[in-house]
């Protein structure tokens, strides 16, 4: 019975043993796997490092604040550079636009309109200053015809005169003879009636005098007519500044309303949000009758052709990493297939290391953050995938064995 026990007991021992041999084996094997195999193999030649894939994402936003009235894109969908993305109400601005475009034609009018004017008075004002020149020829000529008509008339007048005097003292002769019989009657009568003519005829001349005089004066007050004419010339010229200066107040007010109306418009455009540039929605945060600011993010636009792995390698490695070399990306869903890469960024300044981030080497406390910019897997490569990278820090090729195991 003893014998019997003890045997049982030896042979439990051993089971205990082989068992625990067995799962030392299996951790053994998991940890090959997870050290060697489930990672990129390392060489010489290469650099490994783990992290996920990231990109710049821009968030689209208007520049002026409205009510929106549609969203073009959804999640997932793919734009060109100057899509339309969203439309935001626009009524107030064209409200403003009208009002610009009205204040901009009463202005071009106004301005047409003292154009005219300004046309108008420069032709009275050349035609004044001919007509001045006119006048002084007109009056000079007319007070000199005047003054000879008035000579002329006293020189009758003079002579009608002399004649008068003759006249009167034939009329007194005769009637003297007459009376004592020496000459007829007949003679006496007709010396008589040519006195009384001739006195008509000084009385006619006098009124000739006195007319010439009239017109001589006549003929001298025009004389102060290019005076009146320069005068008048004057107030074309100051209507002429007067209407200048309405139309640099016109053209003031066209230049300010262009500018309203040129506002306006951009403000319009403000309100039609374009894609900026070729990439994918991410994300759409804003929904039809919300009213925002000016920006507000519309949607979230990624280029999916500027993706990049964001690993990190530790601090005693990175002095053999450069800018420009070339690279290799392994993403989970297909390990075999390597994308092409470049490194683009190394950061200026080490860091701790990140969580969820692994290295074979635990004892590395401090890493430096790598860019790894794809150069092939668009579409395949997208934001928050983990992956795992190489670099080829030195020769030409890769090595046969640096590849996804």
């Amino acid at each position: 019975m003893k014998t019997s026990h003890f045997i049982d007991r030896q042979a439990g021992r051993a089971r205990t043993v082989i068992i625990l041999i067995v799962l030392l084996l299996a951790a053994g094997a998991v940890t090959v796997w997870r050290v060697v195999l489930a990672k990129p193999a390392g060489s010489a030649n290469t650099i490994v490092l783990s992290g996920r894939v990231e990109g710049d994402d821009s968030a689209v936003s208007s520049k002026a604040t409205g009510r929106l009235l549609e969203a073009k894109v959804r999640e997932g969908d793919v734009v060109k550079a100057g899509d339309v993305i969203a439309i935001l109400d626009d009524q107030q601005l064209r409200d403003r636009e009208a009002e610009a475009q009205a204040t901009v034609a009463q202005s071009e009018a106004r301005l047409d309109f003292a154009r005219r004017q300004i046309s108008v008075l420069e032709d009275q004002l050349r035609q004044n200053s001919v007509e001045t020149g006119q006048s002084k020829v007109d009056a000079n000529g007319r007070v000199s015809q005047a003054q000879a008509e008035l000579a002329a008339a006293e020189a009758d007048l003079a002579q009608q005169e002399s004649a008068y005097k003759l006249a009167l003292f034939d009329k007194d002769a005769y009637t003297k003879l007459a009376q004592s019989g020496a000459v007829s009657e007949r003679q006496g009568k007709q010396a008589e009636t040519t006195a009384e003519t001739q006195a008509a005829a000084v009385a006619a001349s006098k009124r000739r005098v006195e007319a010439s005089r009239g017109a001589l004066a006549t003929a001298q007050a025009t004389l102060s007519n290019p005076d009146i004419r320069t005068v008048q010339a004057g107030m074309i010229q100051r209507q002429i500044a007067q209407q200048q200066a309405d139309i640099a107040s016109a053209a003031a007010d066209e230049q300010h309303a262009r500018a309203a109306l040129l506002e306006a418009k951009a403000n319009r455009d403000d309100l039609i949000v374009r894609a900026p540039f070729d990439g994918t929605v991410v994300t759409r945060t804003a929904e039809p009758g919300e009213v925002l600011s000016a920006g507000t993010p519309i949607v979230t636009l990624l280029d999916l052709h500027k993706v990049y792995l964001r690993g990190y390698v530790p601090e005693g490695q990175i002095g053999r990493v450069r800018v420009g070399q070339a690279a290799r990306v392994f993403l989970d869903s297909n390990p075999n297939q390597p994308l092409d890469a470049v490194v683009q960024r190394i950061d200026p300044q080490a860091t701790f290391t990140p969580e969820n981030t692994y290295f074979r080497d635990d004892r590395v406390k401090q890493v430096v953050g790598v860019k790894l910019g794809l150069k092939t897997g668009f579409g395949y490569a997208k934001p928050g995938m983990p992956a795992d990278g190489e670099v080829l820090v030195s020769g030409d090729a890769w090595p046969p064995e640096s590849r996804r195991k």
